[in-house]
């Protein structure tokens, strides 16, 4: 097998030579002529089988050619067998959580994960029963109808860490879905561990420059075929658009990672000595939990961090509104640093109390580095912490 960086730059474009092309085509149709009818009754049962490949694409919403090359780039990148793309990170989820309703309705979680699939897991949207539990915790609570065991590591906003392949040696038969957004296959490929899902938000790194929305979910080709059927009955399809511009972003994720991890480990080390700072949440600094997993499961801390300042919530208002450099948005992974505030925004539909639970304080802040010089980051985190 070639090495990362080189999967990256050549993964999806194995046609390119024999179309003559260098840059991957923008496929828009919404429908395909049907040459052969045979052979296009053949590929409409296939696509509704949740079958990866047919003769004919059909129809824009059974299959694209500009999605299933960014598909495949991906699932190199992960390992994984097959990758399905939708048009968001938690239509990914949703899709996943539907696919597996036949095999049960008990979800074992671990938290804290991001809020929103926090709250799809438990306001009765989909219907299933959703039980929080600590990782040590799943072997005892698996059920028969467990149907799925939910991580996130590292885990938003806290970068708490968990230990994947313990997870799934505690599962059992039950698949085991990471959500791998903060990590990226640059740092860590959970199916080598033993997942059967991966998640990504491919809105972030995957992408990489915030002008996408996008998710994907890796996993087997058996696992595939649900997920695909699932996306083809409710429509939750990639925009060949959004495909192109994360295959185009995948060349220099390697890159960009560990440009961003390298500024991140040089501004959580100066947080963490300023006078204003009551703890920064970092893997790289030891300071989160499982943080002897960087080395061995994560092949280094990465990118994001989150800060709890001194000064509580009247702190973290001051800082949002004073950084010059920095962006002060939602969402992470891009090139620019951004930095929001936690329990006011991102986590603000779960309770205060389960947020305290996991530290998650009216003083935090989550900053995801970018890979900006990391001098001109910390001239404006001096600036927009001066007077704390």
């Amino acid at each position: 097998m070639t090495g990362f960086d080189t999967r990256a730059v050549h993964g999806g474009r194995e046609d390119f030579k024999a179309m003559g092309v260098h840059a991957s085509p923008i496929d828009l149709s919404s429908t395909y002529p049907i040459p052969d009818f045979d052979e296009g009754t053949r590929s409409f049962a296939a696509w509704g089988a949740g079958e990866g490949e047919a003769a004919n694409s059909i129809y824009g919403r059974f299959h694209n050619p500009t999605v299933a090359r960014m598909e495949n780039a991906v699932a190199g990148l992960e390992g994984s067998e097959a990758c399905v793309a939708y048009a968001s990170g938690m239509a990914a989820i949703t899709a996943l959580l539907l696919s597996r309703r036949a095999q049960g309705n008990h979800v074992l979680v671990v938290r804290p994960l991001y809020a929103a699939t926090d709250s799809l897991l438990t306001n009765g949207l989909l219907g299933f029963d959703a039980e929080f539990v600590d990782a040590n915790e799943i072997a005892a609570k698996i059920r028969p109808d467990t149907t799925l065991v939910v991580i996130e590591t590292p885990a938003n906003p806290t970068c708490d860490l968990v230990d994947i392949r313990a997870v799934v040696e505690a599962a059992g038969k039950v698949p085991v879905m990471v959500d791998s957004t903060f990590a990226t296959p640059v740092l860590q490929r959970p199916i080598e561990l033993g997942a059967s899902f991966v998640v990504h938000s491919a809105t972030k790194f995957l992408g990489g420059h915030g002008d996408v929305i996008a998710g994907v979910v890796c996993c087997s080709e058996e696992l595939a075929r649900p997920l695909r059927k699932v996306r083809v009955s409710t429509g939750a399809n990639l925009h060949p658009l959004a495909a192109f511009l994360i295959h185009r972003g995948l060349p220099t994720l390697g890159l960009r990672v560990e440009r961003a991890q390298a500024n991140a480990i040089e501004l959580a080390t100066r947080l963490s000595q300023h006078p204003a700072v009551a703890k920064v949440f970092y893997p790289g600094l030891g300071t989160v939990n499982n943080a002897h997993l960087v080395g061995t499961q994560m092949s280094g801390p990465g990118a994001l961090m989150a800060i709890d300042l001194k000064g509580g919530s009247a702190a973290a208002s001051k800082v949002m509104n004073s950084v010059k450099l920095m962006v002060p948005a939602v969402s992470l992974g891009a090139v620019d640093t951004l930095i929001q505030h936690p329990a006011g925004l991102t986590h603000r539909s779960i309770p205060v109390e389960t947020l305290g639970k996991y530290g998650i304080t009216a003083g935090m802040l989550r900053l995801s580095v970018g890979i900006e010089n990391v001098e001109d980051l910390w001239a404006d985190f001096e600036q927009a912490l001066s007077g704390l």
